[in-house]
């Protein structure tokens, strides 16, 4: 009965817009409202956890090593979720599909508020990145309804929800960790994603499906797109060495806010994402930017952002207004470059946006796990002498790299 009912439901779901959206939908205002704001929330729960870590940590009596694997393994089910769940927008109806992510969410987040032990909070952590890619089925969605002239300038809109999502959930998880308690954020978030369902449900248009062929060949077709896109591969190299050194920094601010010069909670480390959303102001700006000049040559700028933010922070481990500083160069410097990379690999191959998004933001999310693992391992030692470290040397990889692949593709 059960199985027949959502049959029904989602059935019903499909027909209330088929009339709409056998023809192109067009994407209005309200419609790219609605995904910036899902892009935002969904987002968000990816990175909850990291200025509660240090609560965590008390909560199970573990240490703080032992804590930063549940978001080592939140990005981990992140990525994972996009190599298997994203391709299948290009196969699949794309609201239907959201709609049942929303429903996974809800339930993981639920699973993560109650845990018993830091094992459940850990699993739970996976599926909540599994089951949290939407914003990759909605920002593919937003280039493919977007007039081509305006393409970058829709990306950048629904990119500023998703960093707008990545930082300020550090704000409010921080604030609500140290007044609440960690586990009534978990709350917070399922009773946001019921909200989204909602709005997903009743207002985001249908978008059918261009690929005709079974799940395993869409899969195998991942591969042949990184083997013939060298764009592809570059603007992933990229996006994963930049979020690997920006995941690397967010994960151990708590740590280093906590020590003696310092001596803060979670609730300031969270307060840093509103010092960080001001990155959001770049990432319309490069939206813009990317429709009007070279991806290539503005990506070599964003780059060396990342690298400045990077010295910044060394010099600051006993500076807050050094700290806030890094983080505003920081953040400006890892999403303009993710813009001026999604701009790219979506004027590829229209019909294959989200296999393309796929291999991009697979890579994009193992750089991020292997910064957070990177960063776990160098703190006890070394600490945040040891984190700058790593975050200017991946920047140093990716510029070079970038440059050396601009100037053989200027030759040629």
């Amino acid at each position: 009965m059960l199985t027949h009912f959502c049959g029904a439901f989602f059935s019903f779901s499909s027909m209330t817009v088929a009339q709409h959206t056998k023809t192109h939908p067009h994407l209005t205002s309200f419609t790219l409202w609605i995904m910036t704001i899902a892009t935002c929330l969904v987002v968000a729960n990816i990175y909850y956890n990291q200025p509660l870590l240090a609560d965590i940590a008390h909560t199970f009596k573990i240490s703080d090593k032992k804590a930063q694997q549940v978001s080592l393994f939140t990005q981990i089910g992140y990525a994972t979720g996009l190599l298997f769940i994203i391709p299948l927008a290009d196969m699949l109806k794309r609201k239907r599909l959201i709609l049942i992510d929303f429903t996974l969410v809800i339930i993981s987040l639920l699973v993560s508020a109650v845990a018993p032990s830091v094992l459940v909070l850990t699993i739970a952590g996976f599926l909540v990145g599994v089951s949290s890619v939407i914003p990759q089925l909605l920002i593919p969605m937003a280039a493919h309804l977007a007039k081509p002239q305006e393409r970058g300038k829709k990306i950048g809109f629904v990119m500023s929800g998703l960093l707008i999502g990545i930082l300020l959930s550090r704000t409010l998880s921080g604030f609500v960790g140290e007044h609440f308690g960690w586990r009534t954020m978990y709350y917070i978030a399922t009773g946001l994603m019921l909200a989204m369902w909602l709005m997903i449900f009743f207002f985001l248009p249908e978008v059918e499906p261009d690929y005709k062929g079974n799940y395993k060949n869409l899969m195998k077709s991942l591969i042949h797109l990184v083997k013939t896109q060298p764009k592809l591969r570059m603007a992933a190299f990229r996006g994963a060495l930049c979020f690997a050194g920006f995941s690397a920094f967010w994960t151990t601010l708590v740590f280093l806010l906590k020590q003696p010069q310092f001596n803060e909670g979670s609730s300031v480390a969270g307060a840093f994402g509103l010092v960080g959303a001001f990155g959001a102001l770049a990432a319309g700006l490069m939206g813009r930017l990317s429709d009007k000049m070279d991806s290539y040559k503005l990506s070599g700028y964003t780059l060396l952002l990342v690298l400045v933010s990077f010295i910044i922070f060394y010099f600051s481990s006993h500076s807050i207004i050094g700290l806030v500083i890094g983080v505003i160069v920081l953040d400006m410097g890892v999403q303009a470059t993710h813009i001026s990379n999604q701009s790219i690999i979506f004027s590829l191959i229209p019909e294959a946006r989200n296999r393309l998004n796929t291999v991009y933001m697979v890579s994009y999310f193992i750089g991020g796990a292997s910064g957070t693992f990177l960063a776990s391992q160098v703190w006890k030692n070394y600490q945040w002498t040891g984190v700058c470290a790593i975050g200017a040397s991946l920047s140093v990889i990716a510029l070079a790299a970038h440059l050396f692949n601009y100037k053989k593709n200027v030759r040629n």
